[in-house]
């Protein structure tokens, strides 16, 4: 037995062997597989909306990747440099300058720019950004030195189209593009802003004073043309007034004229319907005198201071005759009335005047 175990050990250490050589070689394949599957994932790549990777094979420029998915060679290819393609702004910190009058102030400068070029961005200029922060600041010196501090705060737009212009030019062999610089703040010393805010002041108060003086006089002039506006109103009411009076009187004299006329006429009128009628009736002489009479009594009804007697006053001497010759012709039936007989008096001539 112990012959039989001596010469079949060998071969159940070999069988084993052979059965753990079998594992490590099945683990150290999937330890293989596993390692290229991660080379391989590691090597693929996706490029996102607004950037692109500068691939370089072996060491030098090989392409540009842009939007989308790639891959690239291991341990051949690299990515050299991940370009932004998208706008930039950098915000330069204040830069001291002096203008033409020998004012020093801080500038600080906004740069707007966008990468056109990747290949020249890559491999134009080992530090772009420090390029043209310190190109911003040598331009900015150079313009403000050409001009005077109030030219310098009133001339933004000239100042940041030349520099644009010198940033641009300068930048397109590193495939950077500037699109836009501005001046964020021009910060002169603090003795300069206190006089440039008295002088503010001083100024906005002399248009204050201007605007007063100019409210004033129009003031004036809107008062004084009211008043005349009144006084002209006024007189041309007075002078409708005084037209409209005097038409109004115009009016009633004329027809009070027509009224005194109308009357007159009609009186007139009157007087020669009872003439016509007189005449018509043919009145004896006897009626003629009574009425001749009865006028004269109406004449010295006392009221008159003097008395004018006709020269004809001897007929009334026959009166009585004519009287009773009137009486006697009248039937007996109607009763008579004898008509006053006037008094005589002795007539000492034509005119008797009686106070």
């Amino acid at each position: 037995m112990l012959t039989n175990l001596v010469f079949n050990a060998p071969a159940a250490l070999m069988a084993a062997f052979a059965a753990s050589a079998g594992q490590i070689i099945l683990v150290l394949l999937s330890i293989v597989v596993v390692i290229l599957l991660l080379i391989v994932l590691s090597n693929i790549h996706i490029v996102p909306q607004g950037k692109a990777y500068v691939i370089e094979h072996l060491g030098s420029y090989s392409k540009t990747w842009d939007t989308g998915i790639h891959f690239k060679v291991p341990f051949v290819n690299r990515i050299a440099k991940k370009v932004n393609l998208m706008e930039q702004v950098v915000d330069f910190p204040p830069q001291p300058v002096i203008t033409k009058d020998n004012v020093r102030m801080q500038i600080d400068t906004v740069v707007f720019f966008q990468i056109t070029d990747c290949k020249l961005y890559a491999y134009g200029h080992a530090t772009p950004m420090t390029a043209i922060e310190n190109l911003t600041s040598t331009t900015l010196r150079n313009i403000i030195g050409e001009m005077e501090l109030d030219n310098t705060l009133t001339s933004r737009d000239i100042i940041n189209t030349q520099m644009r212009a010198v940033l641009d030019e300068a930048t397109d062999p590193w495939g950077i593009k500037v699109t836009r610089v501005e001046l964020k703040n021009i910060i002169p010393p603090k003795e300069i802003q206190d006089a440039m805010e008295k002088q503010m002041k001083a100024e906005r108060e002399r248009r204050e004073a201007i605007l007063r003086a100019e409210g004033e006089k129009k003031s004036a002039i809107l008062v004084a043309e009211g008043q005349k506006e009144a006084a002209i109103l006024k007189a041309e009411a007075e002078k409708q007034a005084a037209i409209l009076k005097a038409e109004a009187q115009k009016e009633s004299a004329i027809r009070q004229a027509e009224g005194e006329a109308e009357a007159n006429r009609q009186v007139q009128e009157a007087t020669a319907a009872g003439i016509r009628m007189v005449n018509e009736a043919k009145p004896s002489e006897a009626v003629l005198t009574i009425k001749s009479l009865e006028a004269l009594e109406k004449v010295a009804n006392g009221q008159a201071t003097k008395l004018i007697i006709p020269s004809n006053i001897q007929g009334i001497a026959g009166l009585a005759a004519s009287v009773k010759e009137m009486v006697t012709e009248v039937p007996a039936t109607e009763p008579v009335e004898k008509a006053p007989v006037a008094p005589k008096k002795p007539v000492q001539g034509k005119n008797v005047s009686k106070s």
